[in-house]
Parts: structure tokens; sequence; C-alpha cells
């Protein structure tokens, strides 16, 4: 029996609604909020089955993986975006925090969704708080998957004083993005996918939350298995550092490294990052 009100939308509507939700990337995810003791959390969940919980790099949003989100899907993966604190409706401290309270974050979306434990995924940035998970909640964690894997290897000059110009608001559009193009891209790819989406106050949040962590205390990710993915033009987290997992922790690490890719190797080399991951996730 039909609702009263209720008109069947005419097959062209629905094929435009189809189309634009495929296209759209996160328009079709779920949003989710998480809450505890004055901590938000929002995450963008795209699909149906174990949970894959991705944590983006420094200052970026959930948004960064939208590609990769799509494939997981289609792979028969739960793909669980979360959002910083400062970006959408994630809220919390941003003083006083080390990568082990930023980790909590994360905590508490696989604690609330369940079906732990879980891989967690981290781009630049975000594979620092993956590890740090893996380090402090070992039991929420079946594996970690780590692209542009950096922490131990200096950045070297250019490359550092370029990532402090991708939050640097006075600069003009053109000086920004050739920040971002020198910190984060390969020579010859086109920086713009990355034109948006910077978010300074996050960055200083995330920033200190390093420096007040040793190395020690995160950098092997306590137990759990780990995929490093590398770009080999890497500018900031050098390819030495997945050399350098590989060599301390041996057989836990399974490394690839993908020619063409530098720091945001997500919209540089999409099939080439989606394929390293769902290879790994098919082997778990």
């Amino acid at each position: 029996m039909r609702a009263r009100g209720f008109r069947r939308p005419c097959l062209p509507l629905l094929a435009i609604v189809f189309l634009y939700l495929a296209a759209s990337g996160s328009a079709a995810a779920a949003s989710r909020v998480f809450e505890k003791s004055g901590l938000t959390v929002e995450a963008l969940v795209d699909g149906q089955g174990p949970l894959v919980v991705m944590i983006a790099s420094l200052g970026r949003p959930a948004e960064d993986f939208d590609d990769l989100a799509r494939r997981l899907a289609a792979a028969g993966f739960t793909a669980v975006r979360l959002q910083p604190r400062g970006v959408g409706k994630s809220r919390g401290p941003m003083q006083g925090q080390t990568l082990m309270d930023l980790a909590g974050d994360a905590a508490l979306a696989i604690e609330t969704l369940g079906g732990a434990p879980v891989v967690v995924l981290g781009h630049a940035y975000g594979q620092r708080v993956a590890r740090a998970l893996a380090a402090s909640r070992p039991e929420l964690v079946r594996a970690v998957v780590t692209l542009a894997a950096g922490g131990k290897v200096p950045i070297r000059d250019k490359a550092s004083a370029a990532l402090r110009g991708c939050f640097d608001a006075t600069l003009s559009p053109e000086q920004h993005l050739e920040n971002v193009r020198i910190a984060h891209f390969a020579p010859g790819h086109d920086p713009s996918p990355w034109r948006d989406g910077w978010h300074a106050e996050t960055a200083q949040l995330q920033s200190a939350a390093t420096k007040a962590t040793p190395l020690a205390n995160w950098w092997g990710a306590g137990r759990a298995p780990l995929l490093v993915v590398q770009g080999l033009q890497d500018a900031i987290a050098l390819p030495e550092n997945g050399r350098a997992l590989k060599a301390e922790l041996g057989e836990r690490v399974t490394l690839v490294e993908i020619d063409g890719a530098g720091h945001a190797l997500l919209p540089e080399q999409p099939d080439a990052t989606a394929k390293a991951v769902l290879d790994y996730l098919s082997k778990l």
C-alpha cells in the first residue's frame, strides 16, 4: 500500500540521482558522530563489511580518501574516514595533546562501531596516529596500513619550508599552490587537487602532539603487521623511512614502493595505491 502523498520518482530522475551519488564521493557517505566526555568525532562511512578506519594527512580532511573509500566499499569493506579535530563536526582539546590522545579519537569510533580488531589506514601524518593507536590499544588493531610513512629520516629543508607554506594564509593563491607542489607532489604532477582543504589550527594541534610524543612510543606500531606504501619521489616522508621499517621489523612489514608519487600519493597514483592496499587486505 502506497503512503499518502508519496509519488514514485520517474526513472530519469532516479538515474540522475544515482549518477550524482556515484560521482560525488562523500555525498553518498553516511556521516556518523561519536561523542565521549568533551570529544566529538565525525566519520564518513561507506560500504558494508570489515572496517578499514582511515586517518588523513597533516591538517587535511577525511575527503582526501574519497576515491579509495569508494574502491574499498566496492571490494566489500566498510571505509570509515575520520575527520580530525577542527574539521567538519569533530571537536576536542586543541592543546596539550599527544599522538596517543589523538589515537583515542579513532579508538572511540572503533569501539562505537564494533568489529574490532580492525585495519587502520593512515596517510602521511595520519599513519603516525595509526601506529600510535596500534601501540597504545593493540586489541583494537588487526593491521596498520601506512601511506607515506615518515617520522625518522629528516625532511629536506626546501620541502619543510614548503610544508609550512601550505598553511600560510598570507600567501597569494599562486604562491600557496607552488608550496603545495614542492612539498607534496612529484615533479611534473598537477598540485591543484590539493589547492584547498588546509586547516592550520588542526595542523598546529597535530604538530604539537608529535613533538610531545617520543618516537619510540609509536614508531614500531606495537606488534601489528604493517603495509608500508612509499612514493619514491616523496620529499617529506623519504623512502628511507619505509626501508628502515622493513629493516627493523622484518616480516611484520610488507613494503611497496611506487614510482611517480610524492607525499600526496592518493591523488597522484590512485590506482597503484588502491591496488597495494586491496592486495594486502585480501591476504589478511
